[in-house]
């Protein structure tokens, strides 16, 4: 009665499916962006002036100890440390770090919870309330993948759409 039905239509979404895998194959590698403090060897320290120091932040702590809860698969954990450690700092420097790390919790793909609307936000706040943070870059490279990545979602809603009615046309051309 028909032609033979075009597989075009599966091969697109194969195709979007493939180029939602490569976006998101960066994503494994998560636990390595994840940026606890950064510490420096003694030996690449050079020698400066003696002058006092002053005594240990808590906020650093609490940064390494989100990373640690975070590489456990503690996201619940880590994202109430990095919390904390945001409420402590304000828009001082550790909480670029802090709001990295939390957009990051929240765009994790083993995090059950995950969710690429609320990360976003996140990285838009480092760019905005910390210009001169070494993490723009990566904030600004994160708010265009999630943004790509919700372009594609709609257009594979969109195609399911299509999909539906004209199976819903055969169903009645056939009847």
């Amino acid at each position: 009665m028909g032609r033979e039905r075009n597989r075009a239509g599966q091969f697109i979404f194969l195709c979007i499916a493939g180029l939602i895998f490569f976006l998101l194959s960066g994503c494994t590698t998560l636990p390595k962006l994840f940026i606890p403090t950064r510490e420096v060897p003694a030996e690449k320290v050079e020698k400066q002036p003696e002058r006092p120091q002053p005594p240990p932040q808590p906020e650093f702590e609490g940064l390494g100890r989100a990373a640690q809860l975070f590489k456990q698969g503690d996201y619940d954990g880590s994202l109430k440390e990095n919390q904390r450690v945001l409420s402590l700092t304000g828009k001082n420097l550790p909480g670029d770090r802090a709001l990295f790390n939390l957009g990051l919790i929240y765009a994790h793909w083993e995090n059950p919870k995950k969710d690429y609307e609320k990360s976003l936000p996140f990285f838009n706040k480092i760019i905005s309330d910390y210009p001169q943070s070494p993490l723009v870059e990566e904030a600004k490279i994160w708010v265009r993948v999630l943004r790509e990545n919700e372009k594609l979602r709609e257009v594979i809603e969109k195609f399911k759409e299509v999909d539906i009615a004209v199976e819903e046309k055969k169903r009645e051309k056939g009847r």
